[in-house]
């Protein structure tokens, strides 16, 4: 009797042991990230959180504008616990969908305001700043654009570049929309049309400014610090023009972070959010090979980077940045 019942306890037990093991393989899994960042920073910042709290990260990575998509098309089903962005209209995207669950409170208390939307669905986790890079041996600073709007005139036809295909530049227009309106924006785009040189990447707009071939892009700042910590092959004839002044090429983008509603793993998907915009992950930005800006209450960008509240950035709030009448904008101007 005695055998009898070890036995099966024993087969009870093991039947148990056999029902649990996929929640527990499940649970080893992690998180899944879906990463439109530069897939370094997030690798640094899976890495970092990983060690710190043992939480497994898979990052599956692709572009804003391809995954925001994705996400609205895959609903309740998407797989994604997190979304990572560059720019913050993908974000939008999926927060008007509502397909966002609310950013834990101590989160939100990590970031100011003006890196957050006010609904709290998503935070901001980096930033990047707009640029005219031009080439510092053919252009003097009295000969620069005072601002964006001036790369309208027909002065500057045949002399600047940028890559209207991106969401890095779509977001620069989103901003221009919000800050302008529709019927400048869309007469800026006709002038643009005319006078702009379009090259794919905002780094291939940059190597085109160093090589000669234009005068200046209108891109992001990293690509320059990024460059320049390397070889600087590809910056070294380059300089920064910081439009300033609360101008439309004054702006910031936000790179936001958001927990999906969906998530099996929330949790762990709000415990990664909070260290990204914590100290681990905003050390990340100050000491690693991003060159983005830091965004945490207190924290420090890279030392080789102007500081944020000198760029006198105009006030854009992100959960308006509209990318679909955007790209209607540059597709009826024929930049699409």
């Amino acid at each position: 009797m005695r055998f009898a019942l070890s036995t099966l306890a024993g087969a009870t037990a093991l039947a148990l042991g056999l029902l649990a093991a996929p929640a527990l393989a499940e649970d080893d899994a992690g998180i899944v990230v879906y990463n439109a960042q530069h897939e370094s920073l997030a690798k640094e910042w899976a890495k970092g959180f990983t060690k710190e709290t043992g939480i497994k990260v898979t990052l599956r990575n692709g572009g804003d504008s391809d995954f925001s998509n994705q996400i609205v098309a895959e609903g309740a089903a998407s797989p994604a616990d997190v979304f990572l962005t560059e720019n913050s209209p993908a974000m939008a995207l999926v927060e008007a969908a509502g397909l966002f669950a609310p950013v834990d409170a101590e989160t939100l208390a990590q970031v100011p305001p003006e890196y957050q939307p006010a609904t709290g669905k998503w935070v901001g986790v980096a930033a990047r700043s707009t640029v005219f890079a031009y080439d510092k041996t053919k252009l003097k600073e009295d000969q620069l654009p005072k601002s964006l709007l001036d790369l309208a005139d027909p002065s500057w036809k045949g002399r600047w570049a940028a890559s209207p295909s991106g969401a890095d530049f779509q977001a620069i227009v989103s901003a221009l929309l919000q800050l302008k309106g529709e019927a400048a924006t869309g007469d800026w785009l006709k002038a643009m049309k005319e006078n702009f040189t379009a090259y794919k990447g905002n780094n291939t707009v940059m190597k085109a400014v160093n090589a000669g071939e234009i005068e200046g892009g209108v891109i992001y700042h990293y690509y320059y610090f990024g460059d320049q910590a390397k070889t600087g092959e590809n910056s070294k004839n380059i300089a920064l023009h910081y439009f300033k002044t609360q101008d439309p090429g004054a702006f910031v983008s936000i790179s936001g972070g958001g927990v999906l509603a969906s998530s099996k793993h929330p949790k762990e998907a709000q415990a990664f959010l909070k260290w990204v915009t914590g100290k681990g992950g905003q050390d990340v930005l100050k000491n690693g090979t991003s060159f983005e800006y830091a965004v945490g209450k207190g924290a420090e960008s890279n030392p080789k980077l102007v500081p944020l509240a000198d760029l006198q950035a105009p006030k854009v709030d992100p959960t308006t940045l509209n990318s679909k009448k955007v790209t209607d904008l540059m597709t009826a101007a024929g930049l699409l």
